[in-house]
């Protein structure tokens, strides 16, 4: 029996049917014990499917599933659960106004002999687990006053106290900052060392390379190839994931700029604490060039963008749009003068899940461009709409009116992305534009904003990922604390400089 590999996950011959779409082909999926397990592939290519039907989330239509080469049939993720086998999801499932210890705890609570919730057993329980694994979560903290990163170490924390042996993680850095994602890849490799088998979904290349042995590539919802993670170069497995070589160099010219189309000045606004989050900002983004926004998440980003897009009231300042004051102007007001924005959180605030394509790609301008007399919604224009922008941004999963939130993450950006670019503005706002997206679908998606910047529109890009602003942009801001630190021209600063902007401190010594 020497040398004999021994499996921790089986799955074979795996096929899941969805009404408009066949999301898994007869795919066959190995994972040996113990080790970082990749699964790379496109927006829709299935991965997320497969990986709930082995948490029995979904029922396979056929195929057989094995855990520790032993035959399972899972009705639900208790039966998972009861495996072993636990889900660190990407849209996480926390109760908000619940404590740390509370929402991990939840289902499973330790009971005392009166069968009362043992709260001080359950406190010492998760900080016990939090120490072992270095997670460093406060166990009195409330979701909603902890951040991103801190809500995804409970969601694991949720995980190891039902005592998962086989852990999924389902695109987990989709929505943290670098310095979080560095430590997740830490936690990851801890995990592996503690004996634990990992399951990684995920679009980013470079972290597939640093913590993962093997990577299984799904494209089109069949398995293309397991490789050597040591032995392919990130341009192989692009170019295994979508069929083609990618292009990771974006080719631009330079900007040719005009008069300014957004002058920010003084601007204040304030968080949903009532607390300071934009402090007397200032900026302006010229006609033809590209503005990077580049901080630490927290930093005032988000609220700088709803004040921009009249989602939140500024306390003092003016925003200034092609000469006009808009600060007091509303939201439709300033769609209909030339304002898009891709905002950070495309389930929140980027669409409606229960929409179709064409009803989504009609959310901001259906009371013009898509109604009979001004007052019938035209459904057959808006199919029509939705199908090109379909085709033109290579949207999949929306076909034959299927719900936009049935479609994974990447091609819900997409269809946001299409529409928002389909409206003619003058001032584009890109929050987060390429986050949880596939190498594909950046190269595509970074292309098109170079092409608006190069039709002489104004771009203003906040993003946390330093190389999307080092590459697209033209010139570079950097927050913190609701501030700009300092603004400069594309090659005038590197990652290291930007890197301490971030965190407050100011350059104009060092690089004049």
């Amino acid at each position: 029996m020497s040398g004999q590999i021994e499996w921790a996950v089986e799955m074979l011959g795996i096929t899941k049917r969805f009404p408009h779409v066949l999301a898994n082909d007869n795919v066959t999926l190995r994972v040996k014990k113990n080790e970082v397990h990749a699964l790379l592939g496109e927006n829709g290519a299935g991965k997320s499917t497969l990986m709930s039907v082995l948490f029995g989330s979904y029922l396979p239509d056929s195929g057989v599933i094995k855990i520790n080469q032993k035959e399972v049939h899972l009705k639900n993720p208790n039966d998972a659960t009861a495996l072993g086998v636990g889900m660190v999801h990407q849209h996480f499932k926390l109760v908000e106004n619940y404590t740390v210890t509370e929402n991990i705890v939840l289902g499973s609570e330790p009971k005392t002999r009166w069968g009362l919730l043992d709260l001080r057993r359950a406190k010492k329980e998760v900080q016990d687990l939090s120490d072992l694994y270095g997670l460093k979560v406060n166990p009195d903290d409330k979701i909603q006053d902890i951040t991103v990163g801190m809500q995804q170490r409970v969601e694991i924390l949720k995980v190891l106290y039902r005592k998962a042996d086989i852990i999924i993680f389902d695109e987990p850095t989709a929505v943290l900052t670098p310095q979080e994602i560095d430590e997740l890849m830490e936690i990851i490799r801890h995990l592996q060392k503690e004996g634990k088998t990992i399951l990684l979904i995920t679009h980013k290349l470079n972290e597939i390379k640093a913590v993962a042995q093997r990577c299984s590539i799904l494209r089109r919802g069949q398995m293309v190839d397991t490789v050597d993670v040591a032995s392919a170069s990130e341009e192989k497995l692009a170019e295994l994931m979508v069929g083609r070589a990618v292009n990771f160099h974006i080719e631009k010219s330079e900007a040719k700029t005009g008069g300014v189309v957004l002058s920010v000045q003084g601007l204040c606004v304030q968080n949903s604490r009532s607390l300071a989050a934009v402090d007397n900002l200032s900026l302006e983004v010229r006609a033809g060039e590209i503005l990077g926004i580049a901080g630490v998440d927290g930093n005032g980003q988000s609220e700088l963008v709803a004040a921009l897009t009249g989602l939140a009231k500024p306390s003092a300042g003016k925003i200034i749009f092609n000469g006009k004051d808009i600060t007091s102007l509303s939201i439709r007001g300033r769609i209909e003068a030339g304002v898009a924005c891709v905002s950070e959180d495309r389930r929140r605030f980027g669409l409606v899940s229960e929409f179709t394509v064409g009803e989504n790609a009609a959310l901001k301008n259906y009371y013009k461009k898509f109604s009979r007399k001004k007052i019938f919604l035209d459904a057959a224009a808006m199919e029509k709409n939705g199908l090109e922008l379909s085709a033109l941004f290579d949207i999949r999963g929306g076909s034959d009116g299927a719900e936009a939130g049935a479609m994974s993450g990447g091609n819900q950006q997409k269809l946001i992305i299409a529409r928002e670019l389909s409206m003619g503005a003058s001032l584009l706002i890109f929050a987060q534009p390429t986050r949880g997206l596939d190498v594909g679908a950046i190269e595509f998606i970074r292309k098109k904003i170079i092409a608006e910047r190069d039709a002489g529109k104004a771009v203003l890009l906040v993003s946390f990922e330093l190389d999307e602003i080092m590459n697209l942009c033209d010139r570079i801001a950097t927050i913190s604390k609701g501030k700009i630190v300092g603004t400069y021209k594309a090659g005038q600063v590197d990652e290291r400089q930007i890197g301490l902007m971030m965190a407050g401190k100011s350059l104009s010594e060092e690089i004049a």
